[in-house]
């Protein structure tokens, strides 16, 4: 598990300066059950295209590269559907 997580960290490590450059940015959060957690920080937070960053890019790249991950799920959008 751990050789995995940071096998995750370093996928997203590698697309933080795509999203740094655009003022936003992302945070691993956990990995639990095949899907990575991860918090959208700055412009990426309330920017209209976070779906297509997130799900065709980041997840994308993490199913390619990290066979054990099956999704990508932001917890900010999850904090707010719970409430």
């Amino acid at each position: 598990m751990d050789n995995t997580i940071e096998r995750i960290k370093d996928v997203i490590e590698k697309t933080r300066g795509f999203l740094q450059q655009d003022g936003g940015d992302i945070e691993f959060i956990e990995f639990k059950d095949g899907i990575v957690y991860v918090k959208m920080q700055g412009a990426c937070a309330g920017c209209a295209s976070i779906d297509v960053t997130l799900y065709d890019g980041i997840e994308s790249i993490l199913l390619a590269e990290v066979p054990e991950v099956i999704g990508i799920e932001q917890v900010q959008w999850l904090l707010n559907n719970q409430q």
